[in-house]
């Protein structure tokens, strides 16, 4: 299941794409009123993305944070794996941190392991051909993801 933290990460990056320009620094305290995410937790959530070199971050007047990725190279899938992890629902499902299932006897004969990495790649398809930068020409998808309405502050406003 996706986290909450993980769709919130979604919805912070959708604002920061969603500036005006590359160069523009977007405040953390805007991204959290507009997005309405609690600002403690955005912080945490972008010191994440920020140690996955997804975005950048500079202190100060005139500062902020802004994609370090273009967004059309910046998947939803990226994005869910730096803060939720790998995207496999087992760990012997996961092409990025494959492990044995701790309560699995042997994972040769493991009826489930095919299955979970066909739920892993029909996943990892759709999400890795999602970039930011479609989410942000398709609001309507954008909600259906995500379950909220696209448009709800200034960061995410038409032309913006």
């Amino acid at each position: 299941m996706l986290s909450s933290k993980a769709k919130y990460a979604v919805r912070a990056v959708l604002a920061m794409a969603a500036a005006r320009s590359a160069d523009t620094w977007v405040n953390a305290g805007q991204i959290a009123r507009d997005e309405r995410i609690p600002h403690k937790y955005l912080e945490a959530i972008l010191v994440c993305l920020r140690d996955d070199r997804l975005i950048e971050s500079r202190r100060g007047p005139g500062g902020g944070h802004r994609l370090q990725v273009p967004a059309e190279a910046l998947t939803v899938a990226d994005i869910i794996r730096s803060i939720d992890g790998p995207l496999a629902l087992t760990p012997c499902a996961s092409r990025t941190r494959f492990r044995a299932c701790e309560d699995c006897p042997d994972l040769k004969t493991c009826r489930l392991r095919h299955l979970m990495q066909q739920a892993r790649d029909a996943v990892a398809t759709v999400l890795e051909g999602c970039t930011i930068a479609a989410l942000l020409a398709a609001p309507r998808q954008l909600e259906e993801v995500l379950g909220t309405p696209p448009h709800r502050g200034g960061a995410m406003k038409a032309g913006a």
